[in-house]
């Protein structure tokens, strides 16, 4: 297949690009830098110049390919509003372009936020409705194409997707680790994120991508929940810094924007994206990256 994905030089992307190539495929990248275009070039990705402010290239980009895998956002934490906006409308772009054709769409999406006292499963609908939702409620938008004849499918992310050179989320803790000199998890450290090595997540992308049913959700979820005091407590050994607990009610206080999700309780699993794909994690756990070094640096 020939496929266009958007955030191709990205955490996420640049691994999925690797594995899509390897078993095959066609890359066209959307590159909004020299730097990206040159870095996709390097691996023998066909290049597109633009953004996701850039309807046209996107349009363009979607019409000349066999699928199209979103991984691009703006991921604006403090201005949450304008990185919804330009998700949404950058999911009704390719979604309106790929109409009628049966071509595959697939998004990145959260899954955060998506049940509340439990774990997040794949047959769980996102709450998340309308433009001034989280994402700009691009997951429920997105699979509304599948009666235009889309084929599309969200592709869930654990909130924390780890490894060496990670920008993300564990790599923001660990700068707030060393700034406040002690690497601290809120209230009673019990809250759990869930967790995917990248390496994983790449793959559980290609899967999908040639995979996964029209309209489903899938999971790229390794660890199902690791408690925050655990993470914490791996950070701490690995900057030789003290932990201590903050209590919950500043938690923004202390952590900055990122305090709000260190604060939540994330569980997740993944057993049905595993029994319909059979996709099989095997790369290391957070805690093992953390304890490896790729925080450290």
């Amino acid at each position: 297949m020939r496929v266009f994905v958007t955030g191709a030089s990205g955490w996420i992307g640049s691994a999925a690009v690797d594995e899509l190539l390897r078993a095959g495929h066609e890359v066209e990248g959307l590159a909004r830098s020299g730097a990206s275009a040159a870095a996709l070039e390097a691996k023998g990705v066909r290049v597109r110049r633009g953004d996701l402010d850039d309807p046209d290239a996107l349009r363009a980009g979607a019409e000349v390919a066999d699928a199209v895998l979103h991984l691009a956002n703006k991921h604006d934490f403090s201005n949450p509003a304008v990185s919804d906006a330009a998700e949404r409308h950058a999911v009704q772009v390719l979604g309106e372009t790929l109409v009628g054709s049966g071509r595959r769409l697939l998004i990145a999406s959260g899954v955060a936020g998506q049940a509340q006292g439990r774990a997040v499963t794949e047959a769980d609908a996102s709450p998340f409705h309308g433009p001034d939702a989280p994402r700009g409620g691009s997951e429920n938008l997105a699979l509304e194409f599948v009666d235009q004849g889309v084929h599309p499918v969200s592709v869930r992310f654990a909130p924390t997707v780890h490894g060496r050179r990670d920008h993300g989320f564990v790599a923001v803790l660990a700068a707030v680790a060393r700034q406040r000199g002690v690497s601290a998890y809120p209230g009673d450290g019990t809250n759990r994120w869930p967790a995917v090595h990248r390496s994983d997540a790449a793959r559980l992308v290609l899967l999908a991508l040639e995979g996964a049913p029209a309209g489903s959700r899938v999971h790229a979820v390794a660890e199902e929940g690791v408690p925050t005091r655990v993470i914490a407590e791996a950070l701490g050994r690995a900057l030789d810094l003290p932990v201590a607990s903050v209590p919950a009610t500043e938690a923004l206080e202390h952590f900055g924007w990122i305090g709000r999700f260190f604060a939540m309780d994330l569980l997740a699993t993944s057993a049905a994206t595993r029994e319909l794909l059979g996709w099989d994690p095997t790369g290391p756990t957070l805690v093992a990256d953390i304890e490896a070094g790729a925080y450290s640096a």
